[in-house]
């Protein structure tokens, strides 16, 4: 099976151009055009002056049959571009999925005939595996299927799915139970119950979404395209009274003739807001081609669109906030013994110890003491940690050196009928404030000192709170550790607050508190536990790694397993909806300077005052009316690149994000009109003469 993860695919890609121009003209069907209804009554308008070009031919007309070609022409380019916009976006969408498709691994499955037992079982394809079949995987084989580890524990190279080539543990009963069809097992072997049917496996569901087959408009899409179906209707009902608005003034004046069928639809057209109903669907496919580039997957535009109107992060502290494994900063010694003899005894309790911790701790008393022992002597029996003892260390010779929690060394300490220096319990506590974890070290009855290990945070998490803050969104550090130390990662890391000793039923608690305040609440989880809040979040990232309960609980799908990606997927949120405001925006101004090219050239041969008007002193009404068609066009494509890859994202406040947007892209949609038209008329006059 290869690497999910796909090299980037840019819009300017040959290949994708083509499809997507020739998919641009299949979607003139009115079969597939329906859906976008502003972009189907400009079809119905590009019919309607094609059958008026023809007719003037034939039967003759009073405006030149150039001008109506030309517009019949840029009309049904304007639909083509509105078409190449969705299928440039659906392409890349549609290049990734086959990707995917082409990592799928049909392999022969050992279906167990009894449950639990591993002697009796056929062989079956995986294609024809259902949900709550067990089966038997063993070391150098595929998993056949999305499951769940039910029986034993091995290793799985997942690096098909998440591009990390170190294996992981995958056992059963805990919070590392789930299994991706197509990993492999590299040592051991464990039973799998299949949790899903042919068709529903995880990687169908990445091709469906990816490839934008099962894509719903989201809310504020659907709202959006309500408002511009009820502005297409008014321009509709506008220029259908035209027509009879100048029959009457003519009569009126005395002069002049009646607004022909080639200008009422050019000046519908023009009036509708096509830019933004052409570029629409391609904003929101885009957005979720960006969170696929970042190896996430969203379940549903819905939650795509949530993560842009969060106003509340809950982030774990553990491998969020901290790098997840704590390190050795110190050695503190006790009963005016030397940091050197505690650095030594803490590193001969340590060389056997394989934890993060144990390692750092060896790698500080090399470094800071350039202590050089590498290994124990051969008479030496290692003591592990367990959650029963609470401590580590060795035995060398009849002498013993452990490490371990505070409570467990006095004890074994005074078993050995020693006691506990007095100084002890207040270098515990200034540790446990400062926000790091103490280990006490001991050389056989005496406590020697206490080694600092402390949660180091990741490189520009703060700097990341405090834009998220400039953007108005709280941040909420979750953690298990006592109040003190919490509050002191809290106040290191910048987070906004914190919930300390937090157990499952708190941050179900706590979203639903913050919910019904109104808030928009993101949290991220892997375990069974985390299942009810990952249900009752708005955005709700689940990692790949976690159970089968919190991925289905989640809308949201990390395959990196990196719960920082959160605040990414925020980022990414606001920016498809600061994309489809700044387009509207853009798309709407655009209208101004439309109306001082077509209205004038419509009525000027009744009204000639309306000359005043022509501020653009465009050559001719006819050269006026297609260059504000003309434009009209181009400009879709000319912001293609921008839907696809989305407004840049500016950390900052909601009233000054729309206040910046409205003047570049409002007072800039206003004027960008203007010089366009201009431009375009001195082409055509050229032409013309």
């Amino acid at each position: 099976m290869e690497n999910i993860k796909t090299k980037e695919t840019t819009i300017f890609e040959s290949g994708l151009l083509r499809q997507a121009l020739l998919d641009s003209l299949k979607k003139l069907n009115p079969v597939s055009i329906w859906r976008n209804p502003v972009m189907l009554l400009v079809e119905i308008g590009s019919i309607i002056t094609t059958i008026s070009f023809f007719a003037g031919l034939f039967f003759g007309s009073g405006e030149p049959s150039w001008f109506t070609a030309s517009v019949s022409i840029w009309l049904w380019l304007t639909v083509i571009f509105s078409n190449f916009a969705e299928s440039l976006a659906e392409g890349r969408g549609k290049a990734r999925a086959e990707s995917l498709r082409k990592t799928r691994t049909e392999v022969m499955a050992k279906k167990l005939i009894e449950t639990g037992s591993k002697e009796k079982y056929e062989l079956i394809s995986s294609a024809n595996l259902h949900k709550g079949d067990c089966v038997l995987v063993e070391a150098g084989e595929m998993i056949p299927g999305d499951g769940e580890v039910v029986e034993g524990a091995a290793l799985v190279n997942e690096s098909s799915v998440t591009g990390e080539s170190a294996p992981v543990v995958r056992e059963s009963g805990g919070d590392r139970s789930a299994v991706t069809g197509g990993t492999k097992v590299i040592s051991n072997q464990i039973t799998v119950r299949i949790t899903a049917n042919p068709g529903e496996a995880f990687l169908d569901r990445m091709i469906s979404m990816v490839e934008g087959a099962k894509r719903r408009k989201t809310p504020n899409e659907i709202a959006l395209e309500v408002l511009l179906i009820s502005l297409t209707v008014v321009f509709l009902l506008v220029v259908i009274n035209f027509n009879s608005l100048s029959i009457y003034s003519i009569q009126a004046a005395g002069q002049g003739t009646p607004v022909s069928i080639t200008v009422l639809i050019a000046l519908f057209v023009c009036l509708a807001p096509t830019t933004i109903a052409a570029l629409l669907p391609a904003i929101g496919i885009a957005g979720m081609d960006r969170l696929f580039s970042k190896n996430v997957i969203a379940l549903s535009g819905r939650a795509i669109e949530a993560s842009g109107d969060v106003d509340i992060l809950l982030l774990d502290k553990t491998g969020t906030i901290t790098l997840g494994d704590r390190q050795a900063v110190e050695f503190i010694p006790v009963s005016g013994r030397s940091e050197q003899e505690v650095a030594n005894a803490a590193l001969l309790a340590s060389l056997t110890d394989e934890t993060p911790e144990g390692r750092s701790v060896v790698v500080l008393a090399k470094n800071q003491y350039k202590m050089r022992l590498t290994e124990l002597p051969h008479s030496a029996r290692s003591i592990p940690f367990t959650a029963q003892t609470r401590m580590s260390g060795v035995d060398i010779d009849g002498n013993s050196y452990r490490k371990g929690a505070s409570g467990a060394i006095i004890e074994y300490v005074r078993s050995k009928d020693g006691n506990a220096p007095p100084e002890l319990e207040e270098s515990v506590k200034s540790i446990a404030k400062s926000g790091g974890t103490p280990l006490v070290v001991c050389h056989n009855n005496e406590i020697l000192g206490v080694i600092h290990l402390k949660d180091i945070l990741k490189g520009g998490i703060r700097e990341r709170f405090i834009q998220l803050r400039k953007m108005g969104i709280k941040t909420v550090m979750i953690t298990g550790d006592n109040y003190l130390t919490a509050a002191a990662i809290a106040a290191e890391a910048g987070v906004d607050d914190f919930l300390s000793e937090a157990k499952p039923e708190d941050k179900l608690r706590l979203i639903r508190e913050n919910q019904q305040q109104g808030h928009m609440v993101a949290m991220t989880g892997d375990g069974t536990n985390d299942a009810p809040a990952l249900a009752q979040a708005d955005v709700a990232v689940a990692m790949n790694t976690g159970t089968q309960p919190a991925r289905e609980a989640a809308n949201i799908i990390d395959l990196d397993s990196n719960p920082t990606k959160l605040m990414d997927i925020v980022e990414i949120g606001k920016q498809i909806l600061i994309t489809r405001g700044t387009l509207t925006t853009f798309s709407i101004a655009n209208d101004v300077a439309k109306y001082f090219a077509i209205i004038p050239a419509a009525m000027i041969s009744i009204y000639p005052q309306l000359d005043i008007l022509n501020i653009m002193h465009l050559a001719n009404p006819y050269s006026a009316i297609l260059s504000a068609v003309i434009f009209n066009a181009i400009i879709i494509p000319m912001l293609i690149p921008l839907a696809l890859k989305g407004v840049k994202y500016r950390p900052m406040p909601a009233e000054k994000l729309l206040m910046y947007n409205l003047f570049v892209y409002g007072l800039g949609g206003m004027i960008a009109p203007f010089i366009g038209i201009k431009i375009i008329d001195i082409v055509i006059r050229v032409f013309m003469h």
